[in-house]
């Protein structure tokens, strides 16, 4: 797990090595243990390592072959590397290291860009291929690794973190308004591959690409969810059980200890138990140790009590204040490089602190189960809607009363929703009905009192489709959003403190495997992820495969801003430079937070948003801090 830069200067007017230790200066927190660069005609590329597999030298990067034409920047895990490097050796290739960075280097020689396919694991890479005069790379299908680009007339530059571009000397961008406009109304985040930031750009997830010796840049998508399915299976249970257990099996393979994240749901609790299950097989003898977070008003205690008398697991709580967690967002800021969703992504910023602390180097974490597997409580609702849609609507109607029996509420009510829903989606695909949707849809948005109406100009009417069968949904919810988001702020966190993240349930077979599957083993009656459930009968507490609730690291931010958050919230709204906020309307935002203390309305999205986003433009001006903190935690700076 690392970071990297790669700049492509044809006509050579760079000063390469300056730009260089500048960029990688700022990203020193992804790879704290090495650090390299490689200049070659049009091409240079640095390199920040953080040593997870064969910590010796001979993993160092950037890694040339040996016939010296191709060179590599990669950052991530290639989790068969071990069966790839078998076949490669067959095939007659020679291997110095114990890593998966020659293996994926003698991959792409072996086969080009057809490598791809055969690769399980996280990436983003750069290779320098002299032979062809190109620059090929790749992101991996989920875009768990990040890699973002930028172009300036003929120069291309790309890295790991948007903040090494800043840093390069050569971006002078703004920010990038419509992107601002979609997060301020509609609380949209990384569902594009448009950043906050003027003209950066994210390389998309599931892409290639190649840049001639030219600056001519193509790119293409390799894999799609929908279009890389296998054969439903007979068992869905058991081949799930025998693929996650699998999947788990090489996720661990690491030459550093390996942690979870816990919460009482039923994906970190699958992934301690498969973990305790393969480390006993191994005859590990060091403790697992398991990070936890728990708000005082949301308990699970009994739950995460039940898993660590099954697995023998240590737990480490993470102990902090509603305040202390608060006051470190501005440093989170900086490492995110962009706002974040909710105040859940403090609580996950401080794990990997505690990991870190406790010299854990990859964390195991549940992250993409719920868009796979069908996690959330409104895929409910897609789920009988695409039934009354099929013609099923006794089926409908069971599947409905049998969630309304569990979990309370009228299942006439919610029928009445569900047909609602399918009549909807077929008004949607009338231009007229859209047209007339997007115009209300829009001027709803304008009447946001406290934006500035100016800020309304840069939206635009969502051409997205609306998918309702639940396979497309969850398809959505991989590609565009939640995931994408979670996957952002997953990364920027873990590796703001050199941990690794992996994450099991995004195996690509395994999810593969659930895209195979009919509707009914994803949700079924009151149960979510109901193949998950069924496959880990036997495996798990049955208090946690049995429960209906959901949480995972929940926060109560609604509850804070009325209490130990509404002085410092009231600090930043009272600043007076908000009056003259060319975004923000500062009188309606200092009312809204009066109201939402007082009880008289709940305003917590807003004030998060518009506090999160004052404290985050302060940043864009002080990324230039973050290696200095780094060297003062002796960790070395190029």
């Amino acid at each position: 797990m690392c970071g990297f830069i790669a700049i492509h200067d044809p006509r050579r007017t760079l000063d390469a090595p300056a730009a260089l230790a500048s960029m990688l200066d700022a990203i020193t927190h992804r790879g704290p243990d090495d650090s390299g660069t490689y200049h070659s005609g049009p091409v240079a590329l640095g390199f920040r390592r953080l040593s997870i597999l064969d910590l010796s030298p001979l993993g160092h990067q950037p890694m040339t072959s040996d016939d010296g034409q191709c060179t590599i920047v990669f950052n991530g895990e290639i989790y068969n590397f071990l069966e790839l490097r078998d076949e490669l050796a067959r095939l007659g290739h020679r291997f110095r290291s114990q890593g998966d960075s020659e293996v994926l280097l003698a991959a792409y020689r072996q086969w080009g860009a057809d490598c791809l396919r055969r690769l399980n694991g996280m990436w983003a890479f750069v290779i320098h291929d002299k032979a062809r005069g190109v620059l090929f790379g790749s992101r991996d299908r989920f875009g768990i690794k990040p890699l973002f680009r930028w172009m300036q007339r003929e120069r291309t530059v790309f890295a790991s973190e948007i903040k090494a571009i800043r840093r390069s000397g050569l971006y002078r961008g703004g920010l990038h308004l419509p992107t601002v406009a979609r997060y301020l109304y509609e609380g949209a985040l990384d569902t594009s591959d448009a950043t906050f930031h003027d003209g950066i750009l994210h390389v998309p997830a599931g892409h290639a690409f190649e840049l001639s010796a030219e600056g001519q840049y193509r790119q293409w998508r390799w894999w799609d969810v929908l279009a890389d399915t296998v054969a439903a299976p007979a068992d869905a249970p058991q081949a799930f059980a025998a693929l996650f257990e699998d999947a788990m099996r090489v996720h661990m393979r690491s030459d550093v200890p390996v942690g979870v994240n816990l919460s009482g749901g039923l994906d970190s609790t699958a992934i301690i138990c498969a973990a305790a299950r393969i480390r006993r097989a191994a005859g590990a003898d060091t403790p697992l140790l398991a990070f936890c977070y728990q708000d005082r008003k949301f308990d699970e205690s009994r739950y995460i009590a039940d898993t660590l008398a099954l697995t023998g697991a240590q737990l480490v709580p993470l102990d902090l204040t509603p305040r202390q967690l608060w006051d470190s967002l501005p440093k989170i800021l900086e490492y995110q490089d962009e706002p974040m969703h909710s105040t859940t992504a403090l609580v996950g910023y401080h794990l990997m602190a505690l990991a870190a602390r406790h010299g854990v180097k990859v964390i195991l974490n549940g992250q993409g189960a719920d868009e796979v597997i069908g996690g959330y409580g409104s895929y409910f609702n897609d789920r009988w809607s695409e039934l009354l849609r099929g013609g099923h609507v006794a089926q409908a109607w069971h599947e409905i009363s049998a969630y309304s029996a569990a979990h309370g509420g009228s299942a006439a009510t919610r029928f009445r929703q569900a047909a609602r829903h399918v009549a909807q989606h077929a008004f949607g695909a009338v231009a007229a009905y859209r047209g007339v949707a997007d115009k209300r849809h829009l001027t709803r948005l304008r009447s946001t009192s406290w934006l500035r109406p100016e800020l309304a100009d840069y939206l635009s009417p969502s051409r997205a489709r609306c998918p309702i069968a639940l396979r497309e949904v969850l398809a959505d919810a991989v590609a565009v959003g939640p995931l994408p988001l979670y996957l952002r702020v997953e990364d920027r966190n873990s590796m703001a403190h050199s941990v690794e993240v992996r994450l099991p349930f995004l195996d690509h077979r395994l999810v593969s495997l659930m895209f195979a599957m009919d509707s009914k083993h994803k949700l079924q009656g009151p149960w979510n992820k109901h193949v998950l459930r069924e496959a880990m009968r036997g495996r798990i507490p049955e208090s946690v495969r049995a429960r209906l609730d959901k949480m995972g690291f929940p926060t109560d931010p609604s509850g804070w801003f009325r209490g130990p958050l509404y002085e410092p919230l009231r600090e930043i709204l009272h600043d007076p430079s908000l009056d003259r906020h060319t975004m923000f309307d500062a009188q309606a935002l200092r009312a809204n937070l009066l109201a939402h203390r007082d009880g008289a309305a709940l305003h917590t999205d807003s004030l998060f948003a518009a506090a999160q986003f004052v404290l985050w433009e302060r940043t864009l001006d002080s990324v230039a801090q973050v290696p200095t903190e780094l060297a003062a935690r002796g960790i070395p700076v190029a």
